[in-house]
């Protein structure tokens, strides 16, 4: 013990500078009377899949009644073994990661594909989601402490901020269909946030990130307090939080800092043809007056198109200044990289309470209370507009070129006009002194596109457990959750005032920074969209045993209960918005609906002997769900599943589970109002080459693509993205969902303290509700590429300019169908080891844990038109083929590994996080190309390597503190088949490398 204190004393010298500058940071120390409970759980890191045996501290448990509750089931088991793949993170994990928001640590699991992130700028909408397997982050369930949680708006998907980190005991990751214990949405599985409800005395930390740049500063302080009461047959805990991330813009890394594009097989400073200078042409062409066929026989052709204006084809003239004017280059694109952020800001307030008291053993009311402030801002470059507006012939801020061009242009209309009408027909233009130029401008001289994203959002539970009998248990809660969203967007334009105040030689647009304070305030516009969500739960359900077959196995369980849900939500756009007069940010229509549910649901588990040779254990589980809908194109659904464990001996256990799922459509899906998008896509009409392709010559004439500009690159799609237009369908069906999982669990007594699993999981999901196509670019590859019939459905949904081009007035229309089916399957491995070393230098003795957990996928498939051969996506990446719904790049193999040496108060931690390359997807999709033909074909490998220290300076006092990416590594360019910022920030490191330190106190 001497020792020990001796050892204690000198580490806390050691450390004492570290702690007093961590206190700077964090909330001051508090003078102790009495030792507490340590804070540190140290003993086991990381994460971990359950195995076979006794509870480790790191497990799933809830005990109740002397059973264990493990997610994926309502029943009580005598240990934690299940039918399915669970995957455990453990509290520490998030204090050794250096992590305040959840989804930091779920996106290094290999099971987790990263869904919307802090890195979310465009798009961006201030969340946090989680993407199980990559099936979308509609399709797995998200509870928090066994129960469904508040979602934030009409997609009914949990926002991960909402989730009190430094509260989570563990969260767990089943994988599989898990309806017909849950319900629905759980079709690629339940991760479950088992928060601590039970903390006695007072907790309070703060931490402190910032990276080796100097920004992004990250602050989080949180207080919780609890305490048993009425000689402990009560207790409550109530909890407060503030966290705050600084922003850091595109243009604070070199990576970053310009936007990219390709060009054949290089990569090029891309950006935008919309640019601040402006950028004005009038493409020439001819009309036929009195005539046929394109060389006008029998009349005359007239020419339309003169001067300046008209002589740089779609490029068009660029002004430097003041009644200035040259021909545009592709060196004046717009990079509008740096105005856009790479970590948004956030400010976020928690407050929240739980409680219980036991009146007697068979009624224990108990609550649930939570309440989140959560403000994100996004930012993007300034307003881009373009398109044909009319200029006044006698405009003052025309160059003299210009004028002379404009004036020119404007006796040719009169002229083919005259001719028209002299022929017998109607005058085409019919406008004299005015001529509809052509011209992309952005507005910077306005303000840069900022939107806030302020979200209130509370969630009250009332419920009561208790026994029945001996064997029996009940539970019959109550939940009402409510999000409001106000997102408030400032830098939009209005086209009609543009218009208006530009024919009225009132906007001065040619030239940089030459807008006045008065034609700002002219045309400038802000807007506030609203998002109002509420869910309301009801259950009711029994549990226990029923008998046992004194066969070893132990009692029958089951579990038996009722659901009501209802549903509603809506999106209440800015009346500007919807009418599609605001150039910026996206408009969209009024979306509003709801539904309800009524279920019952039953479980089984039936252990049919146990102790047994060759059968130590053997276990069939089995559950049921019935789901009564409101919504007609669903009605009553059942989903199932059924599953078993055979453990021949002690040491190795085989199990299996088969699972029938659903996923009922989403308000958002069923009641959406029509808006538009800007997805990246690539128009197959404009790729370099498409020219000398006679059956795509063909289809793109017949969609309304000019013969000369076939193939032209950037002048038949000048930007990366292709304006779409999406929208709802109360007609929906339901998606279905079987998953077949197998697996062994291997714990060998002959090697104390390791813990190895091995799953095979395989997904299916049919009736996949997808906009038509998969999306604008899977469309526009469709129509194009594969059924090549203007006839067809999906080049019906396509429209285009007289130029030919898809950009606003024209878009791609996108509605929702059940029109796709998605297959998934791999391999998940984890191994977990802890060995004792004999020796310490803090304490008496040390100990070393090894942890990998990896997946191996096997494949990925999403067909957007069932029946059509599927897109491969497992190993590949791109925005043609694999970003809906899977979004980000998904590695084969993906794996997160930890070494850790506990010695006594001292926990020393190293993290090595895997993933492999991955190809571009049209390497092997639509109409194949060879990687010599692409400027990114692969994307490389990533590893990064952590290092962590936990340091319990007293019993009541913790110091924590690390370096993220020590090896600094940056993530690799990409062009056109980004995401944002020349990467996939969700998925590969963008900040280098990074510190944090951290405080905590217990007492």
């Amino acid at each position: 013990m001497k020792m020990m204190q001796e050892r204690r004393s000198a580490l806390r010298a050691g450390v004492a500078p570290l702690v007093l500058i961590a206190a700077a940071w964090g909330a001051p120390a508090f003078a102790q009377d009495t030792p507490q409970e340590s804070t540190s759980t140290s003993q086991n890191v990381g994460v971990s899949a359950v195995p076979t045996g006794s509870a480790e501290p790191n497990q799933s448990v809830d005990e109740n009644q002397g059973g264990i509750v493990v997610t994926g089931s309502r029943i009580a088991r005598r240990d934690l073994t299940s039918d399915s793949p669970l995957a455990v993170v453990s509290q520490e994990e998030f204090k050794l990661s250096g992590a305040v928001n959840v989804e930091s640590v779920l996106n290094t699991l290999p099971q987790v594909i990263p869904g919307s992130t802090g890195f979310s700028n465009n798009p961006g909408g201030g969340v946090a989601t989680l993407n199980l397997r990559g099936l979308g982050s509609n399709r797995n369930l998200v509870l928090v402490n066994g129960r469904r949680y508040m979602f934030y708006d009409t997609s009914q998907v949990v926002d991960l901020n909402t989730i009190p980190a430094f509260l989570i005991d563990g969260v767990d990751v089943v994988t599989g269909g898990a309806s017909a214990v849950y319900g629905s949405d759980a079709i690629a599985g339940v991760v479950n946030f088992r928060l601590r409800t039970d903390i006695n005395g007072v907790e309070a930390g703060s931490q402190y990130s910032i990276t080796e740049e100097g920004d992004g500063q990250r602050w989080d302080t949180y207080l919780a307090m609890g305490t048993d009461f009425d000689e402990g047959r009560g207790h409550i805990t109530a909890y407060g939080e503030y966290y705050q991330r600084k922003a850091i813009f595109q243009g604070a890394r070199d990576f970053s800092a310009v936007a990219l594009g390709d060009s054949g097989t290089s990569l090029v400073p891309l950006g935008s043809s919309s640019v601040p200078n402006g950028r004005f042409y009038v493409n020439p062409g001819t009309v036929c007056v009195g005539g046929t066929g394109a060389a006008c026989t029998g009349g005359t052709n007239f020419t339309r198109g003169a001067g300046s204006l008209s002589s740089n084809g779609t490029l068009g003239q660029y002004y430097t200044g003041a009644n200035t004017s040259r021909p545009f280059t592709t060196d004046d694109y717009y990079n509008y990289a740096p105005d856009n952020y790479l970590q948004v800001p956030q400010e976020r307030w928690m407050l929240g309470a739980y409680a219980n008291y036991e009146v007697n053993e068979w009624f224990n009311p108990y609550m649930e209370l939570s309440f989140v402030n959560n403000r994100v801002a996004n930012e993007l470059a300034a307003s881009p507009i373009s398109g044909t507006f009319d200029i006044a012939v006698d405009n003052p801020f025309l160059s003299a070129s210009d004028a002379a061009s404009i004036a020119a242009i404007d006796a040719q209309e009169a002229a083919i006009d005259a001719a028209l009408v002299a022929a017998g027909g109607t005058a085409r233009y019919n406008n004299p002194g005015v001529v509809g130029v052509s011209l992309a401008s952005r507005t910077n001289a306005v303000s840069s596109r900022q939107a806030l994203d302020e979200r209130n959002a509370f969630r009250v539970l009332i419920g009561s457990t208790g026994a029945i009998t001996s064997d029996i248990k009940y539970d019959a809660y109550y939940s009402y959750a409510r999000t409001r969203n106000s997102n408030i967007q400032y830098g939009n334009i209005s086209r009609s005032a543009f218009a208006a105040e530009l024919l009225a030689n009132r906007l001065n647009i040619f030239g940089p920074n030459m807008l006045s304070a008065e034609e700002i305030s002219a045309i400038s516009i802000t807007t506030q969209n609203t998002d109002i969500s509420e869910l309301q739960v009801a259950q009711a359900s029994i549990s226990g045993s029923l008998f046992d077959f004194g066969l070893g196995g132990g009692a029958v369980g089951f579990a038996l209960g009722g659901e009501y849900r209802s549903v509603e939500s809506q999106f209440i756009p800015d009346q500007a918005l919807s009418s599609g007069d605001v150039v910026g940010f996206n408009g969209g229509d009024p979306t509003a609906g709801g539904y309800n549910v009524k279920e019952v649901f039953g479980e089984l588990s039936v252990p049919l002997l146990g102790g047994h040779p060759f059968a130590e254990k053997l276990e069939l589980n089995g559950a049921f769900r019935y789901s009564d809908y409101s919504l007609g194109g669903v009605g009553g659904v059942w989903t199932y599943t059924g599953g078993a464990q055979w453990a021949p001996v002690r040491d190795i256990t085989f199990r299996g589970q088969y699972s029938r799922a659903v996923r009922a459509p989403n308000v958002s899906e069923l009641f959406g109002g029509q808006s538009n998008g800007f997805p990246g896509a690539t128009d197959p009409c404009a790729t370099p080459g498409a020219q000398n392709d006679a059956a795509l010559v063909a289809i793109c004439t017949a969609t309304g693509v000019p013969a000369s500009a076939i193939g032209t690159g950037t002048s038949l799609q000048p930007n990366a993205q292709i304006e779409g237009l999406f929208g709802g369908n109360p007609n929906l069906q339901e998606e279905v969902t079987d998953t077949y999982t197998a697996g062994v669990v291997l714990a060998p007594s002959f090697l104390p303290g390791l813990h190895v699993t091995a799953d095979y999981f395989n997904i299916k999901v049919d009736n996949v509700i997808t906009s038509l196509g998969g999306g604008v670019g899977g469309i526009l590859n469709l129509c194009y590429n594969v059924f090549q019939d203007v006839n067809s459905i999906y080049c019906q949904a396509i429209s285009r300019n007289d130029d030919g081009t898809i950009q606003n007035p024209s878009f791609v229309t996108a509605v929702n169908a059940n029109a796709a089916n998605l297959k998934t399957s791999g391999v998940d491995l984890s191994v977990d080891y802890t060995q004792s070393l004999g020796f310490g230098l803090f304490g008496a003795e040390s100990k070393l844990n090894a942890f990998f957990q990896g997946t191996w996928t096997e494949k990925y498939e999403f067909a957007p038109v069932v029946g059509q051969q599927a897109y491969t996506c497992a190993g590949y990446f791109g925005v043609n083929y694999c970003s809906d719904p899977q979004g980000n790049p998904q590695s084969k193999y993906k794996w997160t590994s930890r070494l850790s040496l506990i010695d006594g108060p001292v926990t020393t931690s190293l993290r090595w996080r895997h993933l492999s390359s991955v190809k571009a997807d049209s390497l092997v999709n639509g109409d194949p190309v060879s990687a010599s033909e692409l400027a990114v074909p692969k994307l490389k490998a990533k590893n990064y390597v952590d290092l962590a220290f936990s340091i319990d300076l007293t019993d009541t006092y913790n110091f924590s503190f690390g370096v993220n990416n020590i090896g600094n590594v940056e993530p690799q360019l990409i062009g056109s088949d980004q995401q944002q910022a020349n990467t996939y920030p969700g998925v590969y490191d963008v900040l280098g490398r990074d510190f944090y330190a951290a405080v905590r106190f217990r007492f």
